[in-house]
């Protein structure tokens, strides 16, 4: 199947809907009450949706000496925000002070604290507009794009008027990127390079 919206007879489409789909076929979203396939990912944006989860490793689970932890991560979950609103964020966190329980079940009920998009060449609007947008209404305190062809990072913090972009790195920089500031990212291990 291609990337697309999937007819839903003129009507919103609702978590029942995203479930009706076999787990095993189940890539898509509901971004504004449509039924959207995700891309199917290249290999590019695999490696730099692995290697985010590796960098921020050091906050997983509690902190420990030496090791900031307080946050949940996973990939590739649905997150459900609203009854027609189902994302499936590349990376995603929780903070353990604000969800103190690990969230369980599909579609995750609770709003993240942090999410991470990888862009597709097939839907990059997705992420940079409609998503945007939608995590902004919902309140998510951070978001994250990576973008594999240009091999950029930007940052976005919350604002009650819309998205301040914090930062906007390259490859060949390095940068403490908030929320996660205790990292010193080196934005081409993102793209490929080995880290130094």
């Amino acid at each position: 199947m291609d990337t697309g919206t999937v007819e839903s007879n003129g009507r919103l489409a609702t978590v029942a809907d995203l479930l009706a789909i076999p787990e095993r076929e189940r890539f898509h979203e509901i971004i504004g009450g449509q039924l959207i396939r995700k891309a199917n990912p290249t290999f590019e944006h695999g490696d730099a949706q692995g290697e985010i989860y590796a960098q921020l490793k050091p906050y997983k689970g509690q902190p420990k000496p030496g090791k900031p932890g307080g946050w949940w991560f996973a990939t590739e979950v649905e997150i459900k925000f609203e009854e027609s609103e189902v994302y499936r964020p590349d990376v995603v966190g929780w903070r353990h002070d604000r969800v103190p329980e690990r969230p369980t079940g599909t579609p995750v009920q609770i709003r993240p604290d942090w999410t991470c998009e990888v862009l597709s060449p097939s839907n990059p609007s997705n992420d940079l507009v409609e998503k945007l947008r939608a995590y902004h209404r919902f309140h998510v305190p951070h978001y994250w794009i990576v973008d594999p062809i240009r091999e950029t990072l930007s940052i976005y913090r919350w604002h009650p008027d819309a998205y301040l972009q914090v930062l906007s790195a390259k490859r060949g920089e390095r940068v403490e990127p908030e929320p996660f500031s205790a990292i010193h990212l080196q934005v081409g291990v993102l793209f490929g390079d080995e880290e130094e």
